[in-house]
């Protein structure tokens, strides 16, 4: 768990950098600050895409994950659960901020192998360049949304902590085709949030995070097919 928690910290301490930069920049360079970040993130999510094994098995990922997510309504509670951790109403930044860096800092393949390979082996390497990265990607958002990108670490913990936790189990049960089926959803999850970012269309990408669920089992049934 030590290099997780380094993670998070770094998140906090970047964070702090981004709040400190907020109060001190003009509306319109803000808004280059959402432009860059949104750039950033779509190359990023591309580059977690085109590691898709089947592009079918992460198209009914992402169509069965939608229309749960949209059904539970996952979006508005993730954002309800950021406001109420940082008390702050509906509407407010502090969700938009927690939901978003969360989706950043969690939906990649360095947050899954980096996590495991930390758990079974103690080779902690890909979490630490993961750290260095997350905290460039912290300061941007925390720019542009506020404190709320801090919550994300919350996240950071849970998640790659249950990965860690649980590597040596979960490594051999995915294999290595369900854990790139599980990045290039990321991926698309990304690309997603970068649209909203660089305000060609808003998309309720939270409401599509069961697909990250979803894309090793629909991964599995594809190769099972006679093609």
């Amino acid at each position: 768990m030590i290099a997780t928690v380094i993670n998070a910290l770094a998140v906090l301490v970047a964070t702090v950098l981004g709040l400190l930069l907020k109060e001190r920049i003009s509306p319109s360079f803000r808004t280059i600050v959402m432009t860059s970040s949104g750039v950033i993130t779509l190359v990023l999510g591309l580059q977690m895409a085109f590691e898709v094994p089947s592009a079918i098995a992460s198209l009914f990922s992402l169509l069965i994950g939608g229309f749960i997510g949209f059904a539970l309504r996952i979006e508005d509670r993730v954002l309800s659960l950021g406001n109420l951790i940082g008390g702050e109403g509906e509407g407010s930044d502090f969700g938009r901020g927690f939901l978003n860096a969360s989706l950043l800092f969690c939906t990649g393949s360095m947050s899954i192998v980096g996590a495991i390979e930390a758990g079974t082996a103690g080779d902690y390497e890909l979490i630490l360049i993961k750290s260095i990265m997350d905290g460039f990607m912290a300061v941007v958002f925390a720019a542009s949304y506020g404190k709320g990108v801090a919550a994300s670490a919350l996240t950071i913990l849970v998640y790659q902590g249950f990965f860690t936790l649980l590597g040596g189990w979960i490594e051999p049960l995915l294999g290595a085709d369900g854990i790139s089926a599980m990045s290039s959803c990321g991926g698309f999850l990304l690309i997603f949030l970068s649209l909203g970012l660089l305000g060609i269309r808003q998309i309720q990408t939270g409401n599509f995070l069961p697909s990250l669920l979803l894309a090793p089992l629909m991964q599995y049934l594809y190769s099972l097919l006679p093609v």
